[in-house]
């Protein structure tokens, strides 16, 4: 299932002060629609050992209330439909106004875990008129101060009690997730690979709402199609597309295993496409880039090799992805696509002998040995691959807090040069070699 908790409730409450308290840093979307400037956040943060995105639904400006509480609904509909956990937050500066009592009347008939989070509940007063706000009728109902972080521990603890972090593999399969902006060329490419012969897929009932795992056998290849394009939207989302088709992308990005990121190539690599590429590394799931359209786009001899440098520069530094230029319409190079997809899943379970790793980690140290650290020199003395299901390593040496982070961009480049780990995000830990 998708681990999505969104922090939804009118403006000033301090949904922004919780999201980067969850997460640690403030991360932002900034996407432009009908002239309208929206900053949404999205992260990452783990609690008890599970992992799980935060999103962050405020941020955006309107200039009426009619039309602010109309936004506001809006993006409350979407957490309803897609997170796992919403949290309702409101303000005991400001008692109840109207529109929380609007937005509990839509969370009420909700099916999903609803917290109703009292903010700014920091001394003994406050505490006592924050009781007015059981009357919203939420049986779960915390008080907590999100910029002291007074409370915030006893309702995580709770939260993550509805995270599931299972793996959930249907006979090994490769699982393979397209994402990527609305109007991109997504359900075509879905469609064009399933065909109208519906005798050579299976239906499997995802465990994402709404999502279809289309079990793919055909021409020597088999997988499971992670299906989100061109599902029914809600009719009242339609100003926040953007922002719902992240919602889904992150679902589909917590259940894949690789992620074929589908861009506009006219368009190339913008805010939006970005922010749902950190998803995929972030979360560790193998990557590549399809950049559909290609047949509406203007060709000169060297058209596709500086379009995708461009591309390769918005990725920086992990640009180790493969880029395949397609016309989903005229069906050029769809199979390329999926025949890189199924290598990167190769890649992704790569194991690397240990002989190996020390072999190539000893000449790249000595053609390029580690910088000093307060005139004492830093020694590698062992490498080894850890099990995990994507490609980790544990570097032992001398000091580890004190490795630079440019020297750690050396040896994940040299074991790209040497091991094909291609579309793969790398796990680099330094640990004390007495350990």
């Amino acid at each position: 299932m998708g681990n999505i908790i969104a922090i939804v409730g009118r403006p000033n409450v301090g949904k922004s002060t919780l999201f980067n308290r969850l997460i640690g840093a403030r991360q932002s979307i900034v996407d432009d629609v009908s002239g309208v400037t929206r900053d949404r956040q999205y992260g990452t943060s783990i609690w008890n050992g599970k992992e799980f995105t935060v999103v962050d639904t405020g941020g955006f400006v309107k200039k009426t209330d009619d039309i602010f509480e109309k936004e506001i609904r809006s993006q409350v509909q979407i957490a309803i439909d897609e997170a796992t956990v919403i949290l309702f937050m409101v303000d005991v500066t400001t008692g109840i106004t109207d529109l929380d009592e609007e937005v509990a009347n839509m969370l009420r008939g909700s099916k999903k875990h609803v917290y109703l989070v009292v903010n700014k509940a920091d001394n003994q007063q406050r505490l006592l008129d924050a009781n007015e706000f059981w009357s919203l009728g939420f049986e779960e109902t915390y008080f907590l101060s999100a910029i002291q972080g007074s409370g915030t521990g006893e309702l995580l603890d709770e939260v993550v009690n509805h995270i599931d972090v299972s793996k959930n593999d249907t006979d090994g399969l490769p699982k393979i997730a397209v994402v990527g902006q609305p109007n991109v060329g997504k359900s075509s490419f879905v469609n064009a690979l399933l065909g109208e012969d519906r005798n050579i897929v299976t239906e499997i009932a995802g465990t994402t709402r709404d999502s279809i795992h289309s079990h793919y056998k055909k021409f020597d290849k088999e997988f499971l199609l992670i299906d989100t394009a061109g599902l029914r939207r809600k009719a009242k989302v339609h100003e926040n597309l953007e922002f719902y088709s992240v919602m889904r992308a992150i679902n589909a990005i917590e259940e894949a295993d690789i992620c074929i990121l589908m861009i506009d190539v006219n368009e190339g690599m913008n805010a939006q496409d970005l922010a749902i590429f950190s998803l995929i590394v972030k979360r560790n799931k193998g990557v590549m880039i399809l950049a559909n359209k290609w047949d509406l786009s203007e060709k000169e001899t060297n058209t596709m090799r500086d379009k995708e440098a461009e591309i390769r520069k918005r990725l920086m530094p992990f640009n180790d992805v493969p880029i395949i230029f397609t016309s989903v319409l005229e069906k050029q190079r769809i199979m390329d696509a999926v025949d890189m997809a199924l290598k990167v899943w190769e890649n992704r379970q790569r194991k690397i002998r240990t002989s190996e790793l020390n072999e190539l980690i000893q000449a790249a140290m000595e053609r390029n040995p580690p910088p000093s650290h307060r005139g004492k020199f830093i020694k590698i003395k062992y490498v080894t691959q850890l099990p995990t299901y994507f490609p980790a390593f544990a570097f032992f040496c001398n000091y580890p807090k004190h490795v630079k982070e440019s020297y750690k961009q050396y040896l994940e480049n040299q074991l790209r040069e040497h091991f094909d780990l291609t579309g793969v995000p790398i796990a680099i830990y330094f640990r004390s070699k007495s350990k």
